[in-house]
């Protein structure tokens, strides 16, 4: 198995089958983080394409001194800003949810204990939705994507000590509104 940066070399020099490597390295992970920041298994795809078309156009600018993998999330999150001033939803997160919404299927023994997962999926899912979009970013790198504070700081384009302060903010946030629903 190749090692990163002998895949983005051989892409550099022209192999698309080393290219084809890193996107599959890179895309599953890539498009959950999506998924959860855009809420539309359409729009996530949409997204992970461009970001790695984009990727390989401008290849030759990636300077390594980042992983590849924080280089394409900072692409990745571009893109789905650009996407959403581009349209603004006009449906309801309610609606949004049953459409696009994706629970994993839960095999526990306990009949309702899966019903129970669903229902806290489903609210954490809705809560992220209702966040700014600068909370829902911070929080998916972090709490989803289990991805260092450095590496946020970077993707973001923000200094550390704004990624703890955001991040608090945003957990702050997301208890407030998750409350809010369990009460509703």
């Amino acid at each position: 198995m190749k090692s990163e940066q002998e895949l983005i070399a051989e892409s550099r020099a022209g192999s698309q089958d080393a290219y084809c490597e890193l996107v599959n390295r890179f895309s599953g992970r890539l498009f959950s983080a999506m998924l959860h920041v855009i809420g539309s298994h359409d729009d996530a795809e949409e997204v992970v394409q461009e970001t790695f078309v984009q990727a390989y156009v401008k290849l030759d600018t990636f300077q390594g001194h980042s992983q590849f993998f924080t280089w394409l999330y900072r692409i990745a999150f571009n893109n789905s800003l650009s996407r959403r001033r581009r349209r603004r939803p006009d449906v309801s997160l309610e609606s949004n949810r049953e459409t696009n919404g994706i629970d994993p299927e839960d095999r526990v023994e306990q009949p309702e204990e899966p019903l129970l997962r669903q229902e806290k999926i489903a609210m954490v899912h809705k809560g992220l939705q209702m966040l700014t979009e600068e909370h829902r970013s911070i929080l998916v790198l972090r709490e989803m994507d289990e991805m260092a504070y450095e590496d946020i700081a970077e993707v973001l384009n923000i200094n550390i000590g704004t990624v703890r302060s955001r991040l608090s903010r945003a957990r702050a946030a997301l208890k407030a509104i998750l409350e809010e629903i369990e009460e509703a």
